[in-house]
């Protein structure tokens, strides 16, 4: 028994200590979307869901997924912990119902919406060229 409190309290410290902002996937993000020349003001709480990135001027929002947390198919980042696996199960659903619903209400509203994930930072040229797709201006085509 006292086994199994110490690996919850262990697992506890490392969940605890998982930053919600100023990630290392949001900042390379960050930084591709600043050296194309786009501004932006970080985490606006008028907007549905906080999205990490919104660009007002071309009614775009970027969520920054992580791959554990958000369960992105087929990435090998996506593992469900061996212990509490219907806790675990029951919170992923949970956050993948909750970025649904958010990406929905935003596209009802007229926003486009991009989701990023961790594991596509390994490509930066290609998440790139994702963002320029995604955060032109209505009306106008990606160059």
């Amino acid at each position: 028994m006292a086994e199994q409190e110490s690996v919850n309290l262990t697992r506890s410290r490392n969940i605890a200590a998982i930053r919600g902002k100023d990630t290392t996937p949001e900042m390379a993000s960050l930084l591709i979307l600043h050296a194309m020349g786009m501004r932006f003001r970080l985490r606006r709480k008028d907007l549905l869901g906080s999205p990490d990135i919104p660009l007002a001027r071309h009614r775009s929002v970027a969520f920054v997924h992580g791959c554990f947390w958000r369960r992105h198919e087929g990435c090998w980042h996506t593992t469900t912990p061996k212990t509490r696996q219907v806790f675990w199960l029951a919170k992923f659903e949970s956050n993948m119902f909750r970025d649904r619903r958010n990406h929905v209400k935003h596209e009802q509203l007229g926003w486009r919406v991009l989701v990023e994930w961790e594991s596509e930072l390994r490509k930066p040229e290609t998440l790139q060229h994702r963002m320029a797709e995604a955060f032109q201006p209505f009306g106008r085509k990606p160059q």
